[in-house]
């Protein structure tokens, strides 16, 4: 049988009780690595809706870039994933395409907007998932979904064919069951050429800054146990760690909302002429959170874009005393649908998207406490994403690779 037979009885079976895959692409037998794309990235002839209502009958009419570049490169795209409405939320609690669950835990959220890349890769649905991060939403489903996901540096990947959130944040970037898997769609999606061969990264001397927000970031229990486990991990094997690290100029909650007012801008310019003509086809709360944004002084927007940019000009003096930064990639773990939504999901994911940096979000283990992923953050200075890569691919060597979810079993 196929590799992508395999995935398709995989969906047939899995899918009914996730809702991960919402469209799928006419079967080729292939024996590539196989994808499934988030619904905002476009892949010709299949329905490109971004997760709203109002583009439910839109079907693309030429492959995204980085969907020509798959193809080119002997994949296989098995259909399109459910999201967030238009990338703008951390639940994939989707009033028009419904809710994808969490493999892990009946009930609960995959994390978002790239929810159902998060929770297709966790049931073993694909090889690989692409995603699309503005503030988190590639490494938020990640963590909760228990799998490895990269949010690369900014511009080496292609946004083009993708309906924004953000033009000004947005990254396209892979979800998948192993760190490899990330290597070789990198190579791919940033058109490095022939990959070579992964190498995890020799740990001894390697100055790695540790940030947990000090007292400016609730963390549950679970989260902080997970943190002081891999540091014990990477001292016994050689790093040196340099704790109580802080990104400079960058506030956690004042610059979310710096992020935020920028994604609604830009995101009221991609969907007002839509809005305007079928109202119906947003929910109440998309369109509230676009036309609050719209309605800011431009003075308020003006001082967002300036925030960012200090932001991105302090990331580079940080990496002058350490080579890498790791930290919890969310400060909680997965949650039941329903639950009050942690205003701080993004606290430590943002600033990678607002410095321009490489962040991967890398499987730490099941808590002891409560069966959950744990996940851990990896970050560097911008463009060295294969240096990224290497450090994650060390981290999985120490905490072994992600787990199967049970009752999705399965070795790719």
């Amino acid at each position: 049988m196929s590799r992508e037979r395999t995935y398709r009885d995989r969906i047939e079976q899995y899918n009914p009780g996730i809702n991960a895959f919402l469209d799928l692409s006419e079967c080729s037998d292939g024996d590539g690595l196989c994808y499934g794309v988030k619904s905002n990235i476009a892949v010709q002839g299949l329905p490109w809706t971004a997760g709203i209502g109002a583009y439910e009958k839109r079907v693309a009419q030429k492959d995204a870039t980085v969907i020509s570049r798959i193809r080119a490169n002997g994949g296989v795209i098995l259909g399109t994933l459910n999201m967030h409405e238009g990338a703008l939320g951390a639940t994939t609690d989707n009033e028009f395409y419904g809710r994808t669950y969490n493999p892990w835990r009946e009930g609960f959220t995959p994390g978002g907007s790239s929810g159902g890349s998060g929770s297709a890769v966790s049931a073993g649905l694909c090889d690989i998932a692409l995603g699309s991060d503005t503030m988190g939403s590639v490494r938020i489903p990640a963590a909760y979904c228990g799998v490895q996901g990269h949010k690369p540096s900014t511009g080496i990947v292609p946004n083009d064919g993708v309906v924004y959130l953000s033009h000004t944040l947005d990254h396209v970037g892979p979800l998948a069951r192993s760190v490899e898997f990330l290597w070789q769609s990198m190579h791919v999606l940033a058109d490095w050429g022939d990959p070579t061969a992964l190498s995890s990264m020799n740990l001894s001397g390697v100055r790695i800054g540790v940030w947990t927000g000090n007292s400016d970031v609730e963390m549950t229990a679970a989260v902080r146990a997970g943190v002081d486990e891999a540091i014990r991990k990477l001292k016994a094997a050689g790093a040196i760690l340099i704790e109580g690290i802080t990104p400079p100029s960058y506030y956690y909650g004042k610059s979310r909302r710096a992020g935020l007012l920028i994604s609604e801008v830009e995101a009221m310019s991609v969907h007002s002429d839509q809005i305007a003509k079928y109202p119906d086809g947003f929910s109440r709360d998309f369109k509230k959170l676009l036309s609050w944004g719209a309605a800011r002084p431009t003075a308020e927007l003006e001082w967002a874009y300036e925030h960012l940019r200090n932001v991105r000009s302090g990331a580079n003096s940080l990496f002058n005393d350490v080579e890498f930064v790791i930290s919890p990639t969310a400060p909680q773990q997965a949650f039941a649908f329903g639950a009050s939504v942690p205003a701080n999901q993004a606290d430590f994911t943002a600033w990678a998207d607002f410095a321009a940096l490489p962040a991967t979000a890398v499987y730490a283990g099941l808590s002891a406490e409560n069966g959950l992923p744990l996940s851990l953050q990896v970050m560097a200075a911008e463009s060295r994403d294969c240096d990224t890569l290497q450090l994650a691919a060390a981290l999985e060597e120490l905490f072994g690779p992600p787990a199967s979810p049970p009752g999705y079993e399965f070795t790719s």
